[in-house]
């Protein structure tokens, strides 16, 4: 299934709940006026994108609409889709180029972290590269036997200490062993135990110490796995890691299950964090690199007739 396939299935939700809504706004209408635009940002309200992306939405199209003295409705549809394509444009890129690179991924319970560690590992080894996982969660119950079964799943390596043993230790064995094993990729499941801040960015700031000691001029990337089908709380989410940790990005799960995929848009237009990656499905090769063009695109068109 090609990449536009994945993103119009993933999104298929969203595209009736949220798109389906703009359509119905602008199907209403004979011509452009203000209580269309108005209409239009309640929609978008409803599909998560949150109040002042909505807002942001709609005032570019109010300019666009008026510099090119668009009248019918019809036309709107995609000039939405290219703001939300210029919206969520940029920085999605992960940029890992030095051997090894770094990924720390952090995330509370319940939202797919193991899972997304997994299907990581297991894109990157289909790219050719040599991947490593470290399981630095150690405090949450069954968090390692997780972890073990993906990468028994992706066939790459896990270092594992004992549960309660410390995270930072972890890490630094882990880096060790993805040296000595020329590794290229090293990947560390890291805490997210939002209910106690000061022991999750104490704990954060001695993982970035050793790794900052022992891979000083490697790429390295701090991911926040969310999960989509909580909508604005996903944001909230986000906003309260962005206090104890140095976020590089976002991996979005859980998206194929929800309407509520608007959130991709206030997570950049409002937090201005890229999001790396999209769980569309529950296979492991349904992780899938954020695209913006094609998210755009899949959002607002049908992709029933795509062909495979």
């Amino acid at each position: 299934m090609g990449i536009f396939k994945k993103f119009g299935f993933g999104l298929k939700k969203t595209r009736e709940g949220m798109t389906g809504r703009i359509e119905d706004v602008l199907g209403a209408y004979e011509e452009i006026t203000d209580d269309l635009f108005d209409d239009l940002e309640e929609a978008l309200i409803m599909g998560d994108v949150g109040v002042k992306t909505a807002t942001d939405i709609v005032e570019e199209l109010r300019k666009r609409v008026h510099k090119n003295e668009v009248r019918n409705p019809k036309h709107a549809k995609m000039i939405i889709a290219d703001i939300v394509a210029d919206m969520i444009d940029g920085g999605e890129d992960m940029g890992l180029i030095t051997i090894p690179s770094v990924i720390l991924v952090i995330g509370v319970n319940g939202v797919g972290k193991t899972t997304t560690i997994g299907k990581l590992a297991a894109m990157y080894k289909k790219e050719g590269k040599k991947v490593i996982l470290g399981a630095a969660d150690t405090f949450r119950a069954a968090a390692i036997e997780q972890l073990e079964v993906w990468a028994d799943r992706a066939g790459v390596d896990i270092v594992k200490h004992k549960e309660g043993a410390d995270p930072a230790a972890v890490v630094y064995d882990t880096i060790s062993a993805g040296i000595s094993r020329d590794c290229d990729i090293i990947i560390c499941d890291t805490a997210g135990r939002l209910h106690n801040k000061k022991n999750l960015m104490d704990e954060l700031a001695k993982i970035y110490r050793v790794v900052e000691k022992e891979l000083p001029y490697a790429d390295r990337e701090i991911l926040l796995v969310l999960d989509a089908t909580t909508g604005q709380n996903a944001v909230s989410q986000a906003k309260e890691f962005m206090n104890v940790a140095e976020l590089t990005g976002i991996a979005l799960t859980k998206l194929d299950g929800t309407a509520r995929g608007g959130v991709v848009l206030a997570i950049k237009n409002e937090l201005k964090l890229p999001v790396k990656f999209i769980g569309v499905g529950e296979q492991i090769d349904d992780l899938q690199p954020f695209n913006p063009k094609v998210f755009a695109k899949a959002l607002f068109e049908d992709t029933s007739s795509e062909e495979e």
